[in-house]
């Protein structure tokens, strides 16, 4: 059994799909919460040592924190729309109340200075088309440095790979501090679409491969809707969506350097793809989502 794969039920906390600390995942600093409120319901949070995103899946939000209030305007399905999100800091408490039923995601690092409490609206949220061909793929970049700078290590983003199409390709890794790459922990939270490309559903499926040079880590995984998969160190990718389910992804990121940053290396064998992708066309079906909804 894979030690890196986690798959839905085994990350629950009662009614709460994921609960991932770095100290259950055997590292320093990434962590991931997802809660899941019923209608009408209240939940209070403290982050403690822990910066966080607080990130609607499926619904909306009013958060309550350090005597500011954030209305999240969320969505119905993460291949739905790109969401509102916010910032809250370490040491803080934290109230998240639904009035029609929420899912949220909270990516989270453990940092040492204490930042503001932040909305961030979903119209300032940059969608990228990343790729070309069949490595076409969407990356929405709400949290990363250079688009979000308000953090002490927290780096994320979600991307949505159509069915049949390869993302996190060519295979890259950040687990050395080197002119390249920067030391990363990553966590993968997948959301797998069902048949009508919107719902997520556990009937459709995606691929995952992690390796390290030496052979040590050599993992192919098939992954499914609300899965987690962890990147301590080597090259990971591709994600595959299998034809037919669209593929959805959290990246978390977090690592000791002092300035947040995603740099990486991709595994020579196969970097020389990335030139392959100005004599392609990009897949018409991404972007899928923008602030304002679906867009394919």
């Amino acid at each position: 059994m894979s030690k890196l794969h986690r798959p839905l039920g085994t990350l629950s906390d009662d009614t709460d799909p994921v609960r991932l600390t770095p100290d259950s995942a055997g590292w320093t600093y990434t962590g991931l919460r997802v809660l899941s409120l019923a209608a009408g319901e209240t939940r209070v949070l403290h982050t403690g040592e822990f910066e966080a995103f607080v990130l609607p899946l499926s619904g909306s939000a009013t958060v309550r924190v350090d005597g500011q209030v954030f209305e999240l305007r969320g969505r119905s399905s993460v291949f739905a729309r790109v969401t509102d999100f916010a910032y809250v800091p370490r040491e803080a408490e934290v109230e998240l109340s639904t009035t029609d039923g929420l899912e949220v995601a909270l990516p989270m690092a453990r940092c040492t200075r204490r930042l503001a409490a932040r909305y961030g609206p979903a119209e300032e949220v940059p969608v990228e088309v990343r790729g070309a061909g069949q490595a076409t793929r969407q990356v929405t970049n709400f949290g990363v440095p250079g688009v979000w700078d308000h953090a002490d290590k927290l780096n994320a983003c979600e991307l949505i790979t159509p069915g049949g199409n390869w993302s996190s390709y060519p295979p890259h890794k950040h687990d050395e501090a080197t002119g390249c790459e920067v030391v990363n922990e990553e966590i993968y939270y997948f959301r797998i679409a069902g048949r009508d490309g919107v719902t997520p559903s556990r009937e459709g499926f995606g691929l995952h491969r992690t390796y390290t040079a030496d052979g040590e880590l050599d993992e192919d995984v098939a992954v499914r809707d609300h899965d987690v998969f962890l990147i301590p160190r080597g090259y990971h990718g591709p994600c595959v969506a299998a034809p037919g389910y669209p593929m959805y992804y959290l990246n978390v990121l977090a690592g000791p350097a002092e300035e947040r940053s995603m740099a990486f290396c991709d595994d020579p064998a196969h970097g020389w793809v990335r030139d392959t992708w100005a004599a392609q066309d990009l897949d018409p079906r991404c972007p899928v989502t923008s602030h304002e909804g679906r867009v394919r």
